[in-house]
């Protein structure tokens, strides 16, 4: 069993935030020890871990409480969450896309100020008149 601190440490998040998430219900069957603080077991600590992926993946409040209410009707919602996860995982590849371009458009305009830099290329823009 473990302590909120201990938990924080093993999975790489703040105090306030797991607190949040206790309060939320986000973590179901929160245990309490003798002097009534929380404690958690390993499979709460994966639950958490779960959790902070789907936040990563972008999911709200509302949307993690949903999850976590599908989760806990058990195989049944299977197909219901193969869904959603789907549906998060084409919007990520779109961001995926999206970060994809913008680290070549930066990639291209390092390659053009290293070439003006250097005297290879004459320096151009498209917001100042230059000779």
């Amino acid at each position: 069993m473990y302590g909120m601190k201990e938990v924080c440490e093993k999975v790489g998040i703040t105090y306030t935030n797991l607190k949040f998430y206790c309060n939320e219900g986000l973590i179901p069957n929160v245990k309490r020890d003798k002097n009534n603080r929380r404690i958690f077991d390993d499979r709460d600590v994966a639950w958490i871990q779960g959790l902070l992926c789907l936040k990563d993946c972008n999911f709200g409040i509302a949307e993690m409480k949903n999850y976590l209410q599908l989760c806990l009707e058990g195989e049944s919602s299977i197909e219901t969450r193969k869904k959603i996860l789907s549906a998060k995982k084409s919007q990520l590849q779109k961001k995926i896309a999206t970060l994809e371009g913008a680290i070549k458009y930066i990639d291209t305009k390092q390659n053009f100020y290293d070439g003006v830099l250097s005297g290879k290329i004459k320096y151009q823009s498209n917001l100042i008149l230059t000779d």
